[in-house]
C-alpha cells in the first residue's frame, strides 16, 4: 500500500509555516486535553490540534476498519494495536481530508469547530500507557567516551558492546511528558575518598540525549522476531531526555548496572511521528564489519534515519545555550537490531511498549549527548549565554531537545521535550 500523506508537493488548507515540525506530510499521533476537559486522541498540522475522535465520529474514517472508540480512547494503545496497515489507512485519509483540493471538511464550519484546535488550547498528554521500558546502550561514541572515564581508556568498551545491542530494563512508572517538571533525585553516594556512602540530593543530575521507538503487539512469549521484520512492529518514535544522577550511579551501578540513578524521571515529546512519515529520511547507519554480528543480527540495506538532534539549557530567568548538536544516524545498534535482541530469547513486546536507544553522541565536535561528556566528568565547564557555568543542571535549568528531519523538499519534526528540574523534595 503506498503511502500517499508523504507526497512532498500536497499542501493543506490550513495555514502552516513552512518551517513548521508539523507540515501535511508529518501526521503525528498524540493524546489531549481540550479546554473542556475532553481527553482524545489527535494529530497535529502547523499550530493545530486535530481531534481524531471527532473525525470518526462525523463519518471521516468511513471504509476502515476501525472500533467505534479507537480514539475515545486516552492512549494510542488500541489504534497502535491495531496494526500497520491501519496506521497507513487513517493516516493517507487524515492528509486526504486537510489536503488543500478537498473542500469537505474545509467548507464545514459545524464541523471543523468540533475537529479543530488551536496548540495553545490544549494540554498534552502522555501518548501511550507504557507498559515496559527498556534503555539501550547504543551509540558507540557515548559508550567509548564513558569507557574512557570509568575505565581503561585503552579498553574503553567491554568484550560485549560490538556483539550485542546492551540494554537494561527501565522504570515506565516515572516516565512524563513534555513540561512536567522534575524534581533532583535524593540516594546514596560515595565521596571521592571515602569508603563510607552519604545520603542526599544528586549533586551530579544530567541529561541523557535519546530517542525511543513505540512497538505494537509483536510476539507471544517463546517467540523472536526475525530483523527483517523488526520494522513492521514499530509504530514510531519520541525524544527521550532520559535523565540520569551520576553520583548515585557511580555508587550503585556494579554488579547490576543502572538502578535509582535512572528511574526517578524519563521525559518524552507528545507526539510520535510514525516511521511512514520518516520513511523519506532513511540512511545508512555505522558499518559493522569488525567484528560482524551474529547472523541473527546482521541485515542488508539502509535502517537508520537522518535525524537532527539538539539540546539547549535555560537558565531560571535566562536565554536559552545550544550546547549540543548531533544526528540519530551515528547510532551504532539499528533499532531494528534492538528488537530482534530483545525479542531473541522469546520475550513478549506488547503494544506501547518503549525502547530508548540510549545517549547518542556522534563523531565530530559539539555532537555529545550528555554534560557528562560535555565537561568530561565535570572537569571542563561550558558557559552559558548569561555568563553562569555548569558542569552538571542546575536546579531551575530547563533542558530542552528537539529534532526533526530536513531534505529539499519537506521538513517532519518532533516539536520538543522540554524539562524543568527542581529542588529535592525533603523525605518522609
Amino acid at each position: 500500500m503506498p503511502i500517499t500523506a508523504n507526497n512532498p508537493d500536497r499542501k493543506s488548507w490550513l495555514e502552516i509555516s513552512s518551517d513548521s515540525d508539523f507540515p501535511i506530510q508529518n501526521i503525528p499521533f498524540g493524546v489531549f486535553l481540550t479546554k473542556e476537559n475532553v481527553v482524545t486522541v489527535g494529530t497535529r498540522l502547523g499550530e493545530y490540534a486535530i481531534d481524531l475522535g471527532a473525525l470518526q465520529q462525523l463519518g471521516y474514517f468511513e471504509g476502515i476498519d476501525l472500533t467505534d472508540d479507537v480514539f475515545l480512547q486516552d492512549t494510542l494503545n488500541d489504534f497502535i494495536s491495531d496494526g500497520k496497515k491501519t496506521w497507513r489507512l487513517v493516516r493517507n485519509r487524515i492528509a486526504d481530508i486537510f489536503d488543500a483540493e478537498n473542500s469537505t471538511l474545509r467548507d464545514n464550519k459545524k464541523h471543523r469547530d468540533a475537529v479543530i484546535f488551536k496548540m495553545e488550547d490544549v494540554e498534552m498528554q502522555l501518548p501511550v500507557f507504557i507498559g515496559d521500558y527498556t534503555d539501550f546502550f547504543s551509540s558507540r561514541e557515548h559508550a567509548t567516551n564513558t569507557g574512557k572515564m570509568f575505565r581503561d581508556p585503552a579498553n574503553a568498551l567491554l568484550p560485549n558492546w560490538l556483539h550485542i545491542p546492551v540494554g537494561y530494563h527501565g522504570r515506565s512508572s516515572t516516565i512524563v511528558p513534555s513540561g512536567i517538571p522534575v524534581h533532583r533525585p535524593m540516594g546514596q553516594t560515595l565521596p571521592n575518598g571515602e569508603t563510607q556512602p552519604i545520603f542526599g540530593p544528586s549533586r551530579l543530575v544530567d541529561f541523557e540525549l535519546e530517542t525511543a521507538f513505540i512497538t505494537t503487539d509483536a510476539n507471544l512469549m517463546g517467540e523472536n522476531i526475525p530483523i527483517g521484520e523488526a520494522e513492521d512492529y514499530i509504530f514510531g518514535m519520541v525524544l527521550l531526555n532520559d535523565w540520569s544522577a551520576r553520583d548515585i550511579q557511580k555508587w550503585e551501578y556494579v554488579p547490576l548496572g543502572p538502578f535509582l540513578a535512572k528511574n526517578f524521571a524519563s521525559s518524552i515529546s507528545p507526539w510520535i511521528v510514525t516511521m511512514d512519515a520518516l520513511e523519506p529520511f532513511r540512511c545508512a547507519s555505522p558499518k559493522q564489519e569488525d567484528p560482524k554480528p551474529l547472523p541473527y543480527l546482521q541485515q542488508t540495506g539502509d535502517h537508520s534515519f537522518d535525524i537532527n538532534l539538539q539540546v539547549g539549557i535555560t537558565p531560571e530567568n535566562g536565554e536559552e545555550t545550544i550546547i549540543s548538536n548531533t544526528n540519530f544516524k551515528y547510532m551504532y545498534w539499528t533499532m531494528s537490531q534492538q528488537l530482534a535482541h530483545h525479542t531473541i530469547n522469546g520475550c513478549r513486546i506488547n503494544s506501547g511498549d518503549m525502547m530508548g536507544s540510549g545517549t547518542l553522541s556522534g563523531p565530530i565536535e559539539g555532537s555529545l549527548g550528555s554534560m557528562l561528556e560535555i565537561t568530561w566528568g565535570g572537569q571542563n565547564p561550558i558557559k552559558l549565554n548569561d555568563g553562569s557555568e555548569r558542569k552538571f543542571i542546575n536546579d531551575g535549568d530547563t533542558v530542552i531537545m528537539r529534532g526533526y528531519c530536513k531534505n529539499d523538499s519537506v521538513r517532519i519534526g518532533f516539536g520538543e521535550v522540554s524539562s524543568k528540574l527542581l529542588p529535592p523534595i525533603p523525605t518522609k
